[in-house]
């Protein structure tokens, strides 16, 4: 078994957490969080007989990664470990395998469904476990399980008998205020939501961590805007018709903007309800149009002008009847293709930001350097493989989402460059903590005046007032900041049970049987609420054997993971105007169709609403019976 060695600055931070408190450590990117959280886990198992330690993540790829890199290298010759996700079995017997192991490694929300479970097998209790360990601890707030586990913590706290707690995190953030005293709010309230007695970060010996954990010098890579977009000028004027064909009045046309989408998202929700067909398919069809120009200030215009296409080809092939509003929006694109792709060749008008990209990347890979490099960005294509070989240096330059920002173990770069993100101040801070290696750079590549640099700019204003405001929490008297996180966790109390209340009477008023499911597109009417049932918290799934007649399946869906107890089978989209609803799952060889309640719009006695999430629903969803279900379909088998 490996020796754990810290630094002086992660001696310095768990040493109130070898004491027994809850806090929260507080360490930029790369500064040793996950390794100074093993080393409070040892000595916690060292000093308590009977120690049972969770580590919760919330993302299924940490699970693996805290498992293989750190617990198990310094812990795993002495105490029994083991890790857990959606896609193993271990899962539906977790108080088994907490009585068997110290150490349980998992995602939190297979944690919150063990908590919420009523089988023997698989429930536990807060109760059961002696340390909580909360990986990227920042999002314990508002609806994000993490939260939700924490609120069992907070209700309970009366009776006694819970785990310590230790979060960690490399920013807290703003949680969205602009001001110092939100910023202040929101720190505070974190602290609350996790019962953390401080914020611990190095003091003594913050030199040490400055010298470890460079900060990388940052530069604004600008690129004019270009002087003439015929390409996106000419979707524009395609977007102008559609507005005008579908008397569009209730907000301007700034196209090709964040702005504009969000508009349009509430349009379409607006004409669901109305039952408005007409401006709900124009709605959708402006979206993709804004998605093309989005990506035509990104990368190419053959890029935008490709997505575009795709869209059409895809609608053409699912749609199985036209209407007017369908052979207006098709026959728009059809007579404008060739110009469009014409258009799109004319490289003289080419976005300029793809010229900068280019020069950033070859200022440090150009030569016989070694450079390492990440490029955010908002799509990429790459797995689990890929990052596999970055680390291991057989590629220096990683193309990739959010997933490298936060959380991943990733090695020291000399370059980070963020192109075409609109994102969060913690998220800015990651990715400008993945810059770590000796003179090394964060570029900002963007157009002049464009959102971008706006956003990026409001960003380091956020993570300054973010340190401030952390700041003066640590510098409360002990007395005064105990009683501002109990008093805002009397709230916290007080809001969740008065929306528990509000959720069960609103779902009392609407029995599941009168509540119809109406495709979004088309709004046939295809389910009734009491024909949903839910598997594992998560699946919502179609049992009713009618409504096969109302969808067609397409190709076979591939995910990346495979799970224990079931698998995807294929696309399902509805039979009258080809709506994607969801997909099949095969589920203890049962295939059963899950729906994503977002593509279609509830019918009840109170009118019509669209909802975007299962959550939000206003009837009660019964559990998956698999026994009841199987032998009701094959009466035979009694």
């Amino acid at each position: 078994m490996e020796e754990i060695s810290l630094y002086g600055y992660q001696e310095e931070v768990v040493q109130p957490a070898l004491q027994g408190r809850n806090i929260i450590i507080w360490l930029p990117t790369g500064g040793g969080k996950t390794r100074a959280a093993v080393y409070v886990a040892k000595r916690h198992l060292e000093s308590r007989p009977g120690a049972k330690v969770a580590v919760l993540v919330n993302k299924v790829h940490l699970v693996d990664q805290h498992y293989s890199k750190e617990f198990q290298p310094f812990l795993g010759e002495r105490y029994k470990i083991a890790s857990i996700s959606g896609d193993c079995d271990q899962k539906d017997f977790f108080g088994p395998v907490l009585q068997n192991n110290d150490v349980i490694i998992c995602t939190a929300q297979i944690l919150e469904n063990s908590l919420r479970s009523i089988e023997e097998d698989k429930h536990v209790e807060l109760t059961d476990f002696t340390l909580l360990i909360i990986d990227e601890c920042h999002h314990t707030n508002k609806e994000n399980v993490y939260n939700k586990i924490m609120q069992r913590y907070v209700q309970a706290k009366p009776r006694g008998g819970l785990p310590q707690v230790l979060g960690l995190t490399a920013s807290l953030g703003t949680g969205g205020a602009k001001t110092f005293q939100g910023a202040k709010k929101h720190v505070l309230q974190i602290c609350a939501n996790l019962d953390a007695s401080a914020i611990v970060s190095p003091k003594e010996n913050s030199g040490e961590l400055q010298r470890n954990v460079p900060k990388p010098v940052k530069k604004y890579d600008i690129v004019n805007e270009r002087p003439e977009d015929p390409f996106g000028d000419h979707l524009k004027s395609m977007m102008s018709e559609m507005h005008d064909y579908a008397a569009v009045k209730t907000f301007g046309r700034n196209f090709g903007s964040q702005e504009y989408e969000a508009d349009v998202v509430q349009l379409e929700k607006q004409a669901s309800v109305d039952g408005n067909r007409m401006l709900a398919q124009c709605a959708l069809h402006l979206r993709q149009y804004n998605d093309a120009l989005l990506i035509n200030d990104t990368v190419r215009m053959a890029d935008a002008f490709r997505v575009l296409e795709e869209f059409y080809s895809a609608e053409t092939e699912r749609r199985i009847g036209l209407d007017d509003t369908d052979r207006f929006l098709f026959n728009l694109f059809q007579e404008n293709k060739a110009r469009l792709q014409t258009l799109a060749a004319l490289t003289q008008y080419e976005n300029p930001k793809l010229e900068q990209l280019q020069k950033t990347m070859l200022e440090h890979f150009g030569g016989q350097n070694k450079s390492r490099g990440i490029l955010f960005s908002k799509t990429r294509k790459g797995q689990r493989q890929t990052i596999q070989q970055f680390r291991e240096g057989s590629l220096n330059l990683l193309i990739s989402t959010s997933v490298a920002e936060e959380g991943l173990d990733i090695p020291e770069c000399n370059l980070v460059v963020r192109y075409g993100l609109l994102t969060n101040e913690i998220a800015m801070q990651q990715a400008s903590g993945r810059a770590r290696a000796g003179d090394s750079v964060y570029s900002v590549v963007a157009r002049a005046g464009g959102q971008e640099v706006r956003r990026e700019r409001t960003n380091e204003y956020l993570e300054e007032l973010s340190s401030k405001a952390i700041a003066e929490v640590q510098s409360m008297d002990q007395l005064n900041f105990q009683q501002q996180v109990e008093e805002l966790q009397g709230q916290s109390v007080i809001a969740l049970r008065l929306a528990e209340l509000q959720l069960r009477e609103r779902r009392s008023r609407c029995p599941a049987s009168s509540v119809r499911l109406l495709c979004r597109l088309c709004f046939t009417p295809v389910a009734h609420g009491n024909d949903i049932q839910l598997i594992d918290g998560v699946h919502y799934v179609n049992i009713n054997p009618n409504f096969e007649v109302y969808y067609k399946a397409g190709e076979k869906v591939e995910l990346e993971r495979t799970f224990e107890d079931w698998e995807p089978g294929r696309v399902i989209s509805c039979a009258d105007c080809g709506r994607d609803w969801g997909m099949e799952m095969i589920y203890k060889e049962v295939t059963l169709p899950n729906l994503a309640i977002k593509n279609f719009v509830l019918e009840s006695p109170d009118g019509r609403k669209p909802v975007e999430k299962w959550k939000n629903v206003p009837f009660c969803i019964e559990e998956f019976k698999y026994t009841d279900y199987v032998l009701k379909k094959f009466p035979d088998l009694l």
